[in-house]
């Protein structure tokens, strides 16, 4: 299962309202860390997509849900479970670390 899109229209939808947990990685084109985390998400995504789904949200695209959630740098990786953040992560991180972090959260 590759990773979703997710916008300030579908959030509320594809995230709030989700039946499993949902990890949203607040993104930019500009910003170098996340591409750097780009493709261990995918992979993340491939390997962990029966107990979680990966989204992504481009934060200049989509700016109401990251301002009325107080992101300030990203990456910016939050967990929700059950329509609630979780978990938080910020900066960008090898996948062994990221995996790790996620499936203790999970």
């Amino acid at each position: 299962m590759a990773t979703t899109a997710v916008t300030d229209a579908s959030f509320k939808s594809d995230v709030l309202e989700s039946e499993k947990p949902v990890l949203v990685d607040f993104w930019a084109d500009w910003c170098g860390p996340c591409k750097m985390i780009a493709p261990a998400l995918e992979e993340l995504s491939e390997e962990l997509g029966d107990k979680v789904t990966i989204a992504k949200m481009d934060i200049m695209e989509n700016p109401d849900v990251p301002g009325s959630m107080g992101v300030q740098s990203i990456p910016y990786l939050v967990l929700f479970k059950n329509g609630e953040p979780a978990a938080q992560m910020r900066g960008a991180a090898p996948k062994g670390q990221l995996k790790q972090w996620l499936e203790g959260e999970l």
